[in-house]
C-alpha cells in the first residue's frame, strides 16, 4: 500500500514538469539554484584518442540561452575598437538586445575568425575548441568592476587566434589588463594539437585585474573539469606546461592567500576544499581503472592515462551517464516487484523502477520523508536542467573546414540525439537561432527535443527502452554517414571549391537537424499514447 501511494505522488510530481513545458515565463528550477554545480568537461589528448583527435566538451547545465549561430567573419579599419558586452547569457534571439548591455570597448583587429556562437563560444573555423564550467572560488576575489565576463572571452580568442596557448595567453592578458569582473571560471581549449585547462579568478579589490593559472594536459592523458578548481601544484619553471598571470606571486602574499614558502597548490590558494567530487571521480576511474582511484582520497591526479584509448563515441556515451547500476545510483533503493495481468502472459511478476536519477530534489525529499535514507543526491553527469551540450573533436589531418565538429544536443544529454556542426558550416536552422529558455516556441529547436524528453521523464524505467535506442539510431547514421561526407567534402576543397564543401557540410547539418526533430515530435505522439492507455 505504502508503494502504491509513493508511486501516485511519483507520477503527479513528476507530470508537473510536462506541465512546466507550457509555462510562458522563464522556469527557474529549485535543483539549479546551485550554479556551483552546472557544467562538466572531459578533454582528451591526441595520443589518448583512437585516431589521434583531440577533444574537449562542455555541458551548458543551466538556465542559460538556447540559441546558437555560425557568427561570421569580421572586419575592422584601422583604430576601431569593439564592444565587450554582458548579458548575452539570456537574451532571445541573436540581436535581442534585452538585457544585453555595452560595457566597454577594446582594441579590434583587422579581421576575425568565424565562429561556433553558442551561450559559451566554442569553436572556431581553425579548429581551436573551448569547453566551460564554473568553478567559484573565494568570493573576496570577485570585482564586479572588472571588463570581462568569461563567456566574452570566449568569444574574442575564437575570433582571434588558431592555437590553443594564443588563446590562453590572450584571455589571461585582457583579463588582467581590463579585469575579470566574473566569478571563478575553468576553460578547456583545445586545438588539433594540444588542450590547456585554464583556472582563472577575480583579483579582488582595488584595480581590476585576474589570478589565473593554465596547465597543459599530456599528450597522451584525458581529463575533466566539474566545477571544482584542479591545478594543483604550479611549476613556474616549466613554461611548456604551465602558463600564469604576470604577478600571481605577488598578488597572492598581499592577499594572504599564499605564504611564499610552501609549494604553490593553485586549488588550495582558490577554494582551499576538496580538488574533486563524483564526476571527476567517475570519469576518471571508468577510463583508468587500473589506477585504483578512491574517492576518499585527498586529490586525484590533475589528468590520467586511460587504460584503452578512447573514440569520441566513448566519451558521448559518457555524456549520459547517471550512473546506474553502480552504487551512486540514486534509484537503487527504489525498485520493487509488481504483479501483471496479460491476456496471453496472463499474471506475471515485473520488477519496475517507477523513479529516475533525473527526480527533482522536491521527489527527494518526498521519498526519504516516507523512508528516511532511501536515496540521496548524487551529481550525474547527465541532468535534466541541461540547456545543451557538445563533444568537439579536432583532427590535424583533415582540412580544417572538416577536421573541426561540434556533435551538439539540446536538453538533457542522456535523451537527446547528437546533431554534427563543423568548422566550415556556414548556417544552422532558423529554428536553432530561438532560445527556448524564456518561453514555450515551437519555433525554438529545442523544444522538439524537449516537450519528448519531458513526457518521457514521467516513467523513464519505462519509456528509455523507447528512446535510448533511437539515439543510438542516429549515432550510429550519424558516423556511419560522416566518412562519405568528408570525403566529399575533401576532395571538393583539394579541387579549389572550398565554398562548395562548406555548402556540403551545412546542407549535412541542416538535414540530420531535420531528421531528428522530426523523429522526437513523432516520439512525443507515441509517448502520450502510450500513458493514455495506460493510466
Amino acid at each position: 500500500m505504502k508503494f502504491k501511494r509513493l508511486l501516485l505522488t511519483a507520477i503527479l510530481l513528476s507530470a508537473s514538469i510536462v506541465m512546466y513545458a507550457q509555462a510562458p515565463y522563464i522556469f527557474i528550477n529549485p535543483d539549479d539554484s546551485d550554479f556551483t554545480e552546472s557544467c562538466t568537461s572531459i578533454v582528451v589528448g591526441k595520443d589518448a584518442s583512437i585516431d589521434g583527435s583531440v577533444m574537449t566538451a562542455h555541458t551548458c547545465d543551466s538556465n542559460y540561452r538556447t540559441w546558437l549561430q555560425i557568427f561570421g567573419r569580421k572586419t575592422f579599419k584601422p583604430g576601431e575598437t569593439e564592444p565587450v558586452f554582458w548579458g548575452t547569457l539570456h537574451n532571445e534571439e541573436p540581436f535581442d538586445p534585452r538585457n544585453v548591455t555595452e560595457k566597454g570597448r577594446i582594441p579590434a583587429i583587422s579581421q576575425t575568425f568565424a565562429y561556433l556562437n553558442t551561450a559559451y563560444p566554442c569553436l572556431n573555423e581553425k579548429q581551436l575548441a573551448i569547453g566551460e564550467t564554473t568553478i567559484v572560488g573565494r568570493r573576496e576575489l570577485v570585482n564586479e568592476n572588472g571588463l570581462f565576463l568569461i563567456e566574452e572571452l570566449q568569444r574574442i580568442a575564437l575570433q582571434r587566434f588558431s592555437t590553443a596557448r594564443d588563446a590562453v595567453m590572450l584571455i589571461g592578458k585582457l583579463a588582467q589588463e581590463y579585469g575579470y569582473g566574473d566569478s571563478g571560471e575553468c576553460l578547456t581549449i583545445a586545438d588539433k594539437k594540444e588542450i590547456w585547462q585554464l583556472e582563472i579568478f577575480g583579483s579582488g579589490p582595488g584595480k581590476p585585474s585576474a589570478i589565473w593559472v593554465a596547465q597543459r594536459i599530456p599528450d597522451d592523458h584525458v581529463g575533466i573539469s566539474a566545477n571544482i578548481p584542479r591545478i594543483s601544484k604550479v611549476d613556474f619553471n616549466d613554461s611548456k606546461n604551465f602558463l600564469y598571470s604576470s604577478d600571481i606571486r605577488e598578488k597572492t602574499k598581499k592577499l594572504g592567500l599564499w605564504d611564499g614558502k610552501e609549494d604553490f597548490i593553485f586549488w588550495k590558494v582558490n577554494n582551499g576544499s576538496k580538488p574533486f567530487a563524483i564526476r571527476d571521480f567517475f570519469v576518471l576511474s571508468t577510463l583508468a581503472p587500473s589506477l585504483n582511484l578512491r574517492f576518499d582520497s585527498e586529490e586525484l591526479p590533475f589528468s590520467v592515462k586511460p587504460d584503452k584509448k578512447v573514440s569520441v563515441r566513448d566519451i558521448i556515451a559518457l555524456y549520459r551517464e547517471t550512473y546506474d547500476g553502480t552504487e551512486w545510483d540514486q534509484t537503487k533503493n527504489l525498485s520493487v516487484e509488481v504483479t501483471r495481468r496479460d491476456r496471453v502472459k496472463g499474471e506475471y511478476k515485473e520488477v519496475v523502477k517507477p523513479i529516475s536519477n533525473f527526480m527533482s530534489n522536491d521527489m527527494r525529499a518526498l521519498l526519504n520523508h516516507i523512508k528516511p535514507g532511501v536515496t540521496e543526491r548524487v551529481r550525474g553527469i547527465a541532468v535534466i536542467q541541461c540547456s545543451y551540450s557538445h563533444i568537439i573533436q579536432l583532427r590535424d589531418w583533415l582540412p580544417d573546414e572538416i577536421g573541426g565538429v561540434a556533435y551538439f544536443s539540446f536538453d538533457n544529454p542522456a535523451q537527446s540525439p547528437r546533431i554534427p556542426i563543423y568548422s566550415g558550416t556556414i548556417s544552422l536552422p532558423k529554428s536553432f537561432e530561438v532560445c527556448g529558455q524564456h518561453r514555450y516556441r515551437e519555433d525554438a529547436a529545442i523544444w522538439a527535443f524537449r516537450e519528448t524528453n519531458r513526457i518521457a521523464t514521467i516513467n523513464w524505467d519505462r519509456t528509455r527502452k523507447i528512446l535510448e535506442p533511437q539515439i543510438i539510431k542516429f549515432e550510429d547514421m550519424l558516423f556511419e554517414m560522416a566518412p562519405t561526407i568528408e570525403k566529399r567534402a575533401k576532395e571538393l576543397i583539394e579541387a579549389g571549391e572550398t565554398e562548395r564543401a562548406r555548402e556540403l557540410l551545412t546542407d549535412h547539418t541542416h538535414n540530420f537537424a531535420s531528421m531528428t526533430m522530426k523523429r522526437w515530435q513523432e516520439l512525443k505522439a507515441e509517448l502520450w499514447t502510450i500513458f493514455a492507455r495506460s493510466m
